[in-house]
């Protein structure tokens, strides 16, 4: 049987996209609006005209696929998403290569993980063929929206939520499945530059049985008081610990970490089921490993890491997800200790593991692992 993380839709992308019916927008954005707003877009704030939807219940299965303009959301108030959190996301980007093809990053691991979470979450298991033909459908109707340049894309975001109305403590028998798609630039306004982290005593992103390995709202809800709290203190992002001893690393709110060592080896948390399985996490140890880096899986302990920190053992430190890419960590504070990495900037190994992700992703490097998707 064919694992979850290398599954390949049963169909060819045309065959997929034949499935939506493709409703377009009555009010499209203007070709001159549009390319005003992907000239220099905020992550996560502009939109492109249409989004992706299948619905599902419990009788029918997945049924009416179609692309529809983008617009609210129309709920009832009992609507069960809002009483009980039933909702996963994925998220994953298409590029514009210098021919004007249009390409995405390992569909299929998010497609897999998507499939995963709704496991967890009580939802229903979406096929990787209705995820990809949703994902090629509405990047092929937004083609125009997909912007060119460095650092340049059109972030795609698939979430599922139960959608049946009904005050009961159970799993809902009807759900709404979506993708909608944003121009994006770099995640951090800054760009590619060193941000610093606070390493969290108090909160928990997640704990053993729960929800981590899933891609949930919850758990990024979890984080976002102990992120203001960092801020307020002057770091950017928080690293969280893992919840029974409060000892060892975890991950950010939103990205996988890893550390590199004064003898060339890396080391990342193991996942441990709370630690969410990052695509870009995977595709980096591989990639690691290609240059002939020994990397190792496993739980670290903060005060090892601190320690080898002073010495000089650890060289670098980075945090990796599919916004950010890889981002340099230049300092890690806490409640008893404030460390620069190195000296504060960024690594040797991060920039070149960095530059040879987005170098293929952008089709300036040979796909030597097959990770690319043409999508248009």
């Amino acid at each position: 049987m064919t694992s979850p993380l290398t599954a390949q839709p049963a169909s060819s992308a045309e065959d997929l996209v034949a499935l939506f019916d493709i409703r377009t927008s009555d009010t499209p954005t203007s070709p001159e609006a549009r390319a005003a707003a992907i000239s220099a877009p905020k992550f996560g704030t502009v939109f492109s005209d249409h989004m992706a939807r299948i619905s599902w219940n419990s009788t029918d299965g997945w049924i009416d696929r179609r692309i529809e303009k983008y617009g609210p959301l129309q709920l009832d108030p009992a609507t069960a998403v809002l009483h009980y959190a039933q909702e996963i996301f994925e998220g994953l980007k298409a590029y514009r290569h210098q021919d004007g093809s249009v390409w995405t990053f390992r569909p299929e691991a998010n497609a897999a993980r998507f499939a995963r979470s709704a496991h967890r979450l009580a939802l229903p298991a979406l096929s990787v063929d209705d995820f990809i033909g949703s994902i090629t459908a509405l990047v092929r109707t937004d083609v125009e929206w997909v912007p060119s340049g460095e650092e340049a894309s059109l972030y795609l975001r698939p979430f599922m939520y139960a959608s049946e109305s009904f005050l009961g403590v159970r799993a809902s028998l009807e759900a709404e499945y979506l993708v909608i798609a944003s121009p994006v630039g770099p995640y951090f306004s800054g760009g590619v530059k060193p941000v610093s982290i606070w390493v969290d005593r108090e909160f928990s992103r997640a704990g053993a049985g729960g929800t981590g390995d899933a891609k949930c709202g919850g758990n990024y809800a979890s984080s976002l008081l102990p992120q203001t709290l960092a801020q307020e203190k002057g770091f950017e992002q928080v690293c969280f610990l893992d919840s029974s001893t409060g000892t060892f690393l975890e991950e950010l709110g939103g990205m996988n970490v890893f550390v590199v060592k004064a003898d060339g080896s890396v080391e990342t948390p193991e996942l441990t089921g709370s630690i969410l399985e990052g695509v870009t996490r995977s595709s980096i140890i591989q990639l690691l490993n290609d240059r002939g880096h020994e990397v190792t899986e496993r739980r670290i302990p903060l005060e090892e890491l601190l320690a080898d920190i002073r010495s000089g053992a650890v060289t670098e430190v980075f945090a990796c997800g599919t916004a950010a890419v890889v981002t340099p960590i230049g300092r890690l504070g806490g409640s008893n200790f404030d460390h620069t990495i190195a000296d504060g900037g960024a690594g040797e190994l991060t920039l070149a593991i960095r530059g040879e992700l987005t170098d293929i992703q952008n089709g300036r490097a040979a796909d030597r692992h097959g990770w690319m998707t043409r999508l248009a």
